[in-house]
């Protein structure tokens, strides 16, 4: 009996993995942090088909060999030795090319004083590949488009958002309105490289100002459903407590998840004063006491925050290609 784990390529993305005899492809991919497209589990959905390139597979539904060329379902496959599979919906962080869709709106809540939760349908999801802290933008009929963070991870078969309006917030009120009015919705998706195309092998340290939390909680949701054992942080700053509209949420990853903490930094908490520069929030990431030469830091929230928070950590040894950020692609420093 073959104890070795055997080798998994995938192509074109470059990513690879291992399987273990009598383990799916599947469960193996999303053991280690892989997102791949899946939804029945029983290879009926097609969602994660793939052309076997080289090696030797074998069905596990009618136990027949697969040769190379044939086309499979992963979910219901084992390798029998090293293989290498071509899967176009698998892409390595930041090259999925972003594409425009057509979404059914499924509900429009307010979550808080000014977010809105958004769920969004798409009625061919298999065509969809994004990763974990990607984002998308929403084309208003008057050709406006408004960017927000995808909230929920690569593996729910509906689009999470939270989106913050009110009166005076002029683009995503039209947002709202246009949502809450119609049936349907134009987006563009996928964009942005601040992203997760499989678990990191560092601890994973988040900073979220504000509604930045929709990023995270795609991350976290993501990873909670992999193997991923390292230390995860979050950090979660605010300006008031009401502000914090998902508290309850991040506390419960905390009690569920051993390797997650969360940290809530609000500025109205009592002998605490928040400066209006999210200094407070920098402050408390700083004082958290991580190895900064061994982590890895993805932070979402205003061009301020972020790059404050980069400088402060560079400044204390932490590596500049471990600090990654939507604002640094968007809003690069002169």
């Amino acid at each position: 009996m073959n104890n070795k784990p055997w080798r998994v390529d995938l192509s074109p993305s470059g990513l690879s993995y291992t399987v273990a005899a009598g383990t799916d492809l599947l469960s193996a991919a999303g053991s280690a942090g892989i997102a791949v497209p899946s939804a029945c589990k029983n290879g009926v959905c097609e969602l994660c088909e793939a052309r076997l390139l080289s090696g030797s597979a074998m069905n596990t539904r009618n136990q027949q060999i697969i040769p190379p060329g044939v086309r499979l379902m992963i979910c219901r496959t084992d390798a029998l030795g090293d293989i290498e599979l071509e899967m176009t919906a698998v892409m390595a962080a930041g090259n999925n090319q972003p594409k425009k869709f057509q979404a059914n709106i499924v509900d429009v809540r307010s979550i808080s004083h000014d977010v809105y939760r958004v769920e969004l349908q798409l009625p061919r999801r298999r065509e969809l590949s994004f990763h974990a802290g990607q984002y998308l933008s929403v084309n208003l009929p008057d050709g406006e488009s408004c960017y927000f963070s995808i909230a929920s991870s690569p593996e729910e078969q509906n689009i999470e958002l939270h989106i913050q309006a009110t009166p005076e917030w002029v683009s995503a009120q039209k947002v709202i309105d246009a949502l809450t009015s119609g049936e349907t919705v134009s987006l563009e998706m996928p964009h942005g490289k601040a992203c997760l195309a499989c678990a990191p092998k560092k601890p994973l340290l988040l900073v979220a100002a504000g509604t930045g939390f929709a990023q995270m909680k795609s991350l976290v949701d993501y990873l909670r459903g992999t193997s991923f054992a390292q230390p995860v942080k979050l950090f979660w700053g605010v300006r008031r407590h009401e502000d914090m509209y998902l508290r309850s949420m991040a506390r419960q990853w905390a009690q569920d998840w051993a390797a997650f903490t969360f940290h809530p930094v609000v500025g109205d908490d009592e002998d605490s004063e928040w400066s209006g520069h999210h200094d407070q929030l920098v402050r408390a990431v700083l004082a958290s006491g991580m190895d900064w030469k061994n982590v890895e830091v993805h932070a979402s929230g205003s061009p301020t925050m972020v790059y404050t928070l980069m400088d402060a950590l560079v400044e204390v040894g932490l590596p500049t290609e471990g600090f990654f950020s939507d604002v640094l692609e968007y809003a690069p420093r002169n």
